[in-house]
Formats: structure tokens, sequence, C-alpha cells
């Protein structure tokens, strides 16, 4: 399962034919965690908010369904967020 989310964007559906990234969009890697390989489209996002991170909804974490798994920009590489930790 790991391979087939690789290079996909988070939030695309499992059956889009092309969940990859799209032109003319910005990106962040998610690094780390139960979204590692994923790619968050931040497009239009505010300097606030990348420079923040976000908690993400996903069902992969350790709150199962209506969890969310925190992440945050890396020190040094931005594009990059890591995986810092799973919150209800």
């Amino acid at each position: 399962m790991d391979e087939l989310m690789r290079g996909r964007v988070y939030g695309a559906d499992h059956d889009d034919p092309d969940p990859g990234p799209q032109p003319g969009h910005v990106y962040r890697e998610l690094v780390g965690g139960p979204l590692d390989g994923l790619l968050l489209d931040v497009t239009d996002w505010p300097a606030a908010q990348l420079a923040e991170g976000a908690a993400l909804p996903t069902e992969l974490g350790s709150f199962g369904p209506g969890g969310r798994a925190a992440y945050g920009p890396r020190a040094g590489d931005p594009r990059r967020w890591d995986w810092t930790g799973d919150v209800r």
C-alpha cells in the first residue's frame, strides 16, 4: 500500500486516473507518519499557514477515523514537511 500512495496528492480519490501533481500547483512533500510520501497541495495558502504546517485528517493514524496527522516545515528545507505526531 505504501508504494501506491507515493507521488499521490493528499486528498486525491483512490480511483482518480491521475492522482499526481498538477501543473501550476505548489506542493509540500509529507515525510514520516501515516501520510509519508504524499504531496500536499498548498497552492494559494498564506505564508503564515505555510510556516505553521497543518493537522491533516486521516484514517491511517493512531486515532483512526476522526484523527489527524500533524506535519510542519522542515528546518532548512520548507518544501518537505515532517510528521510531528497524531492528534484527535
